[in-house]
C-alpha cells in the first residue's frame, strides 16, 4: 500500500514539475515577445516608463477612443461623445467616462512628445497635471521674483 502511495506523489509531482516549466517557458516567451513589441533598448524602456506613468498604453487608449491614427478632431469627436453617453446622471458609468478621460490625456501626451520632437511645445506631467514647458517657464520666473 505505501508503495502505491509512494509511486502516486512522485507521479503528481513530475506533472505538477512539467507543468511548472511549461508555464515558465510560456511566460518567458511572451515577454520576450512584448520587449520586441515595445521597440527594445532605451525605445522600449522609455515606452513602458511612459505607460506606467500614464496608466495604460497608446493601442489601449485608441482602443478606448475607437481611433486608429492620431487626428485631434475625431480624438476629439469621439471623446465628446462617448463621455455624454456614460454620464452618470444619464445612467452612465462613472468608471467608463474616467477611462475615456485617461485614454483622451494618454493621446494628448503621445501627440505633446510628437509635437516635441517636430520642435513645438512639449508637454510634462506634474502632479497629474499637463502643463507646457512655457507655462513652467513663466511660474518658475515668477515664483522666483
Amino acid at each position: 500500500m505505501a508503495k502505491y502511495v509512494a509511486q502516486i506523489i512522485v507521479l503528481g509531482a513530475q506533472v505538477v514539475g512539467r507543468a511548472f516549466t511549461r508555464a515558465v517557458k510560456y511566460e518567458y516567451a511572451a515577454s520576450q515577445q512584448a520587449a520586441k513589441k515595445a521597440g527594445g533598448g532605451k525605445e522600449g524602456a522609455k515606452s513602458a516608463a511612459t505607460n506606467s506613468i500614464m496608466g495604460m498604453t497608446l493601442q489601449e487608449a485608441q482602443q478606448i477612443l475607437h481611433v486608429s491614427k492620431l487626428d485631434k478632431e475625431l480624438i476629439q469627436k469621439n471623446y465628446d461623445h462617448l463621455f455624454k453617453v456614460n454620464d452618470k446622471a444619464k445612467g452612465g458609468s462613472f468608471y467608463l467616462q474616467s477611462k475615456i478621460v485617461r485614454a483622451k490625456e494618454r493621446i494628448e501626451y503621445e501627440l505633446g512628445e510628437t509635437a516635441a520632437q517636430n520642435g513645438g511645445p512639449q508637454k510634462s506631467i506634474n502632479n497629474g497635471r499637463k502643463s507646457t514647458s512655457s507655462q513652467q517657464s513663466t511660474k518658475d520666473t515668477t515664483s522666483s521674483s
